[in-house]
């Protein structure tokens, strides 16, 4: 069982880094602080609304494996 958990983990970690990578760039944080844009109220739609989601699901599941096998 330990062994499944750190594989969903490595599996999930590869993923969430794919999910970011994938992301706009220029969006985000780093517009706030300076960045490229005059417009600081950008509504998320689509597919960049749907990868903003799943980006959440994916480190809310990374954070529980994480959790489960530290207490396994």
């Amino acid at each position: 069982m330990h062994t499944g958990l750190l594989i969903a983990q490595i599996v999930i970690g590869i993923l969430v880094t794919l999910i970011i990578l994938i992301q706009e760039k220029g969006s985000g944080l780093g517009e706030a602080i300076g960045g490229t844009g005059a417009n600081y109220q950008t509504v998320k739609r689509g597919a960049e609304k749907a990868l903003a989601r799943t980006t959440i699901v994916m480190v809310a599941l990374f954070l529980g494996l994480s959790l489960a096998i530290n207490f396994l």
